[in-house]
């Protein structure tokens, strides 16, 4: 069993400030995380936010116009970041608020550290420009982006006590993360096509006649585009269902902040699915209302209590 702190002592000036910021980060940057994390308790939102903020730094490094070797260079600065978090050299009045926040958070909850490690491992992957040829390849990539994010996560919800299964909770964490991550590259194919990465696997792109990639509105010539995404989307709600084996060993809020992010990326999964093509034409995302519908079902339990009987039945 895992075990976390529900409540914090009292938490100094610095350190508020710190969170806020990084709640800041998080609203205007991850407003599908910041809509599950919200359903949390105090502690754990801050804690999320966070772990969000550190994780949004080492993206945008990735991300970023910057040349490779400055962006190695400025990834392992920020791997001496959380050297300096784990060897407790982050003061409170530390003039980075991120490092100040992840600090306290660490020192809060059991996170798994290591797991933003990864997260630099995973983006320097990106940086270095690797393709992936099978599944088991990108999986290698998913895990360090995404199932280590699932992972961290799990080091602030914590476990219930004597939940069943509680020892695999950290493995259906890192495949919940490998599920969303899948979405996002279904979500993200055009735009990784412009600027000239495919994450698919290349067999995959091969099978189905896509092999030249995706630069535009419409399909490559003579492809099976909509094959290719419905087998992904297959993969991903195998995953999906795997990963929902989590949520009964989580407690109430942490179970519906994790059933509506959760939920948010699978109703993505159902849109993509419907009009695959609609990847191609932009940016395909759930309009705010219907956030607020998957958070508000999260909160209920509704949509823990069904995806966890249907997670059962496909595994029976």
């Amino acid at each position: 069993m895992i075990r976390t702190v529900e409540s914090a002592p009292h938490v100094s000036a610095p350190v508020l400030a710190a969170y806020s910021y990084c709640e800041t980060v998080t609203g205007r940057q991850a407003r599908n995380f910041a809509y599950g994390i919200r359903l949390l308790p105090t502690p754990k939102r801050r804690a999320m936010s966070a772990l969000y903020a550190f994780s949004r730094r080492v993206d945008d490094i990735g991300d970023g116009a910057l040349p490779g070797d400055v962006k190695t260079a400025r990834l392992e600065d920020t791997r001496n970041v959380l050297t300096r978090i784990r060897d407790g050299e982050v003061d409170e009045d530390d003039t980075d608020p991120v490092a100040v926040a992840l600090a306290h958070a660490a020192a809060t909850f059991p996170i798994p550290l290591g797991g933003l490690d990864e997260l630099i491992d995973g983006v320097l992957m990106d940086v270095r420009g690797e393709t992936y040829e099978t599944w088991d390849d990108l999986k290698v990539y998913c895990r360090c982006v995404a199932g280590a994010i699932g992972r961290l996560s799990l080091g602030v919800f914590g476990t219930e006590p004597h939940a069943r299964g509680a020892e695999r909770a950290s493995e259906y964490a890192d495949t919940l993360g490998l599920a969303l991550q899948l979405t996002n590259i279904l979500r993200d194919v055009r735009e990784d096509g412009e600027g000239g990465r495919t994450y698919l696997p290349s067999d995959d792109l091969a099978k189905f006649g896509c092999s030249a990639g995706f630069h535009g509105p419409t399909p490559p010539e003579g492809s099976d585009f909509a094959g290719l995404v419905h087998f992904e989307v297959r993969r991903a709600r195998a995953l999906f269902a795997e990963g929902y084996r989590l949520l009964p060993m989580l407690d109430r809020r942490s179970g519906a902040c994790v059933a509506a992010m959760a939920g948010i990326y699978r109703r993505l999964l159902d849109r993509i699915e419907r009009d695959p093509e609609a990847v191609l034409r932009g940016r395909v995302s759930l309009p705010g209302r219907e956030k607020a519908y998957v958070a508000v079902r999260g909160l209920s339990g509704l949509d823990t209590r069904h995806l966890t009987r249907r997670a059962v039945r496909r595994r029976a």
